[in-house]
């Protein structure tokens, strides 16, 4: 029978810088995280980062078929742009998801990491021809920020990249139409507070109409001025620069593994 410290790879902390070994800790505590809150689909979603010193060239993602709940910073992958692995891996990458997070991070240096999730609620109002509604405070934080992208240049492979790069533009979050939700951030922490804030903002939407009761209007003067604190002020990246040592602790804690 083989043994489960057989079956555990082998870290990588060793062959790797230290700015890149706490990048790797915090993008396996965050699949852990996406786990923990109920946002990962089986395997079929992805986040990645930026590996530092790559000049945004290089890129940590998932191990294709492995549960967020099993993601470790050694069996993170590490590729370029075109897909192509930079360190030897016992694991491949999902095809989709390097086409989604190499054409942001080509587009988009100050794109670290990027988020992609394929929730209920996200993929409900990815559904909803009016998006997202203007109708929650969590709503109002996307005013004038939040792009939107058509499911059709899912068929067209590297040759979407160009489309995707062009709807996100200069902000931070997306609804892929009929898909799901996707954010961008400077740090982890700051993708993970806003993919948070979109996701419960998707869930109060589909809560409210449920009902079938007229909702209660937010004015355009109120939600500019919360839209004007995500994209004026560094809102988001203080929110998950304050958040974020303390979901890795709870990890910490709770399940430490993904550190291996």
């Amino acid at each position: 029978m083989t043994s489960v410290a057989a079956l555990k790879p082998a870290s990588v902390q060793g062959r790797v810088s230290p700015e890149e070994w706490e990048a790797r800790l915090d993008l396996a505590a965050c699949y852990r995280l996406i786990a923990r809150y109920g946002w990962a689909d089986l395997t079929g979603t992805h986040t990645s980062l930026a590996v530092p010193g790559s000049d945004n060239q290089h890129f940590l993602i998932n191990p294709h078929g492995m549960l967020f709940e099993r993601v470790t910073a050694s069996s993170l992958v590490k590729i370029d742009w075109e897909g192509k692995p930079v360190m030897e891996s016992a694991h491949g990458v999902n095809p989709a998801g390097f086409v989604i997070h190499s054409a942001i991070h080509m587009a988009r240096p100050d794109a670290v990491c990027v988020m992609h999730t394929h929730t209920v609620a996200g993929m409900a109002v990815s559904m909803q021809s009016h998006g997202l509604l203007q109708a929650s405070q969590h709503a109002c934080f996307f005013h004038d920020i939040l792009a939107y992208h058509d499911i059709e240049h899912m068929e067209s492979g590297v040759d979407g990249r160009a489309f995707l790069a062009r709807d996100l533009g200069e902000r931070w979050a997306l609804i892929m139409r009929n898909h799901g939700l996707l954010t961008c951030g400077r740090t982890v922490g700051e993708a993970f507070w806003l993919m948070h804030t979109l996701e419960r903002a998707c869930a109060a939407q589909i809560a409210a109409l449920s009902g079938g009761a007229k909702l209660n209007p937010i004015s355009d003067q109120a939600a500019a001025w919360f839209g004007a604190l995500l994209s004026k002020k560094d809102f988001a990246l203080d929110r998950g620069q304050k958040a974020w040592p303390s979901l890795r602790r709870l990890l910490d804690d709770t399940d430490p593994s993904y550190r291996d």
